[in-house]
């Protein structure tokens, strides 16, 4: 039974993997699109969307399936639970570019001349923590995990900033109210991509470690800080 149980999980993560690789290109395409104002970008994108949402079916059954033939324990069974979460974070992620499609289209009609100011940078730096989050998840490595974790607040600033420069202009400018609601909810859809991330994340300490860190963030950032220190790395 071992040698299928482990025959299954590597085809569970082969899945996973495949999921994560279209994910990471939807937001290719959009930081692309946003960056070049390029509509038919998004197009691509909402196709994508659907294999994600068919992916998250299948590899949700699976689970399923392998908790019930085999009763997995301890690590296995985190390896299920984990490969579950990042399930629904994929598929999430998936809405997430979808969003911004809606949002981007509406945007490009109000107003094509409007600087996306940081949107790029924004979208740039969600598909490096995805990418990160899912090489933590690979390498099962809590280095990288915490580098992802670690990133969360310069996006977070970033989404700030532009949040605060439309509310100005807005109260300058009551005629670029649409654009501007344009532009900060294609912020927050990058801004909860990289929160996403940083779920996958959390979700890899719990695999490595069993503990689940999602409310000691900091705390476990700050020791594996000094744990870098100590060991002079």
């Amino acid at each position: 039974m071992s040698q299928r149980f482990n025959h299954d999980r590597e085809q569970l993560m082969r899945r996973l993997l495949s999921m994560g690789a279209i994910a990471e290109g939807m937001l290719q395409k959009v930081s692309e699109a946003v960056l070049k104002r390029n509509a038919d970008l998004m197009q691509e994108v909402l196709k994508d969307e659907k294999e994600v949402d068919a992916l998250e079916r299948e590899i949700d059954s699976e689970v399923i399936r392998l908790i019930s033939v085999y009763t997995p324990v301890a690590e296995d069974l985190r390896f299920l639970l984990m490969a579950s979460r990042i399930n629904n974070e994929l598929e999430r992620i998936g809405d997430q570019a979808e969003n911004v499609c809606d949002y981007f289209k509406e945007l490009l009609q109000a107003s094509p001349e409007k600087p996306f100011v940081h949107l790029p940078r924004m979208a740039t730096i969600a598909q490096e923590m995805l990418h990160k989050a899912l090489d933590a998840f690979i390498e099962r490595s809590e280095e990288k995990a915490a580098a992802v974790m670690r990133r969360d607040d310069e996006i977070d600033a970033l989404n700030d900033e532009v949040r605060e420069k439309q509310l100005e202009d807005m109260a300058q400018d009551p005629t670029i109210v649409r654009t501007a609601l344009g532009m900060i909810l294609i912020a927050r859809a990058f801004e909860r991509v990289a929160d996403l991330a940083v779920d996958i994340s959390i979700g890899v300490v719990y695999l490595l470690r069993g503990e689940d860190i999602r409310h000691v963030k900091k705390a476990w950032l700050k020791q594996m800080s000094l744990r870098k220190d100590r060991h002079g790395r």
